[in-house]
């Protein structure tokens, strides 16, 4: 398996041109986050960037609890039909604008009608948003939804003012500690602190630089040389030499994370292959994987390896579906049935080292069974592009995990979903999710995820590979960084000691 390096000089050009700031903070993060709009963006990426920029209805906390952030409490009504939430005074936007009930339905509305958005299908069946006093909402739901409170934790619950133009992608004025004021693309974000932040008794940076570098190692090299102050996805080939560094302190935490291979199976012509159209072959190509390897050789064994979109512990995971053992001889078989002694498969890849290591390992494995795959390796926010449009066969890519499976599986499943980019459609497994989504009764939505994944097992749209845990590596000196399941990094409470 290669492992990439960058040369001395170009790693030394690297760090120096991240020079150190008192008063600024420096996160490393894996890649270049797409779009900083939170109607538009599905990059976890910008889920990091978010996570300065634009305060959410509510929030999570180190247990995957919900817990207040712009909503102080909420209330549900109507047998479900409704829910009330009371919003926190003193709130501005970056405008100037202050939130309340007028400007936070605008900021909802927002997500529901934007040309684009990849938000509506996590708000399902609201079919209203309303005015329930100054500094109360109420969002009415056409049928129970009980996946909408986790959906406002996250990018449906993040606010835009509404003097944000809907077409603006460059600096949507949201309500968080800080302000976007510069982005070069592949480079930099750059975001000042917002001055009439509410919690900003709670904020000690004048500053926020993201820096995204794909390579791993890369990065760490960047923290060692004091050039950030915190990375994310430390690599697991990395960890113990970071462990034995003093300029460092490594944390770990749970993540909420799935990783698994997308595959076009009707979204245009690059949907016409032998993996799109015959379900033995993608039965062939998940035979020819072994997990359990693949999580030894690429990520040292300290990742899970997985057959579902929810890790164990989490309270939606099917303790009855097992992850499969490989199984060369059935993946041939499996090929032969399909009248195919080979065929080849194009799997795009992000351009960060845990990818790509991962790609090539299940390259090698799938040569056995006799699928060659060739890797092509993309930036990022370009492999989400082609994966929205159609663009792509298959590829590797890594959902960011939710409290609530409704968010790990209705948008990426259900017909005509905003971020089903293989256009995979089942009736059977819409009605699963439905029943998942609308009903309130914990046994009965367990239930429903089970049938579901069922099925989605027997399709494969998606094939599961393994959970990560959350890595981060710091300065010493840094202190106040929360290990959240949803692995971002809060900037509320940070500081540098000393």
């Amino acid at each position: 398996m290669r492992s990439f390096r960058l040369p001395s000089a170009a790693l030394l050009c690297l760090i120096l041109a991240l020079p150190a700031a008192a008063q600024t903070l420096r996160i490393g993060i894996a890649s270049d986050p797409d779009v900083l709009d939170p109607s538009l963006s599905r990059s976890v990426a910008a889920r990091q960037v978010f996570a300065a920029m634009c305060d959410k209805l509510l929030d999570v906390d180190e247990r995957g609890q919900l817990i207040p952030q712009l909503a102080t409490a909420w209330e549900w009504q109507e047998d479900g039909r409704a829910l009330l939430l009371n919003l926190r005074a003193g709130v501005r936007f970056h405008d100037g604008e202050a939130l309340d009930a007028a400007s936070a339905m605008a900021g909802l509305n927002r997500h529901l009608t934007a040309p684009g958005s990849t938000r509506r299908g996590e708000l399902g069946p609201v079919s209203a948003v309303e005015v329930a006093g100054p500094m109360a909402l109420r969002i009415r739901l056409s049928e129970p939804f009980a996946p909408l409170l986790a959906a406002l934790s996250d990018r449906a619950g993040m606010l835009v003012s509404p003097r944000t133009p809907m077409e603006s992608q460059a600096a949507p004025a949201c309500a968080g500690p800080f302000r976007l004021t510069r982005r070069v693309a592949q480079d930099r974000i750059e975001l000042e602190r917002f001055a009439d932040y509410w919690d900003r008794s709670n904020i000690h940076f004048e500053r926020v630089v993201y820096r995204p570098i794909p390579d791993t190692t890369v990065r760490a090299s960047n923290l060692r040389a004091g050039a950030l102050e915190v990375i994310e996805r430390v690599s697991t080939s990395d960890l113990d030499t970071l462990a034995a560094d003093r300029r460092v302190r490594v944390v770990e935490g749970p993540s909420l994370a799935a990783f698994y291979i997308a595959i076009n199976m009707a979204n245009g012509e690059r949907a016409n292959t032998p993996l799109g159209r015959d379900g033995r072959v993608r039965a062939a190509l998940e035979a020819a994987i072994d997990r359990e390897v693949l999580n030894r050789v690429a990520f040292e064994g300290r990742f899970s390896p997985a057959n579902q979109s929810t890790p164990p512990g989490h309270p939606h995971h099917i303790a009855s579906i097992v992850t499969p053992p490989r199984d060369l001889a059935r993946a041939r078989a499996l090929l032969r049935e399909a009248g195919l002694e080979r065929v080849r498969i194009r799997l795009s890849v992000p351009g960060t080292s845990d990818y790509t290591q991962a790609a090539e390992v299940i390259q090698a494995m799938a040569a056995e069974a006799g699928i060659t795959i060739e890797i092509v390796v993309l930036e990022t926010a370009t492999l989400l592009r082609q994966w929205t449009m159609g663009d792509f066969e298959a590829l590797i890519i890594q959902w960011s995990g939710r409290t609530d499976a409704d968010q790990n599986l209705w948008s990426f499943n259900a017909c005509g979903e905003s971020l089903n980019g293989g256009r995979y459609c089942s009736a059977e497994a819409d009605a699963a999710l439905r029943q998942g989504r609308t009903s309130t009764d914990p046994a009965t939505r367990l239930a429903a995820y089970e049938r579901a994944m069922t099925v989605l097992l027997r399709d494969r749209p998606y094939i599961y590979l393994w959970h990560p845990k959350t890595f981060f590596a710091l300065r010493p000196a840094l202190e106040g960084l929360r290990l959240i399941p949803d692995g971002l990094i809060r900037v509320q409470g940070l500081r540098l000691r000393g």
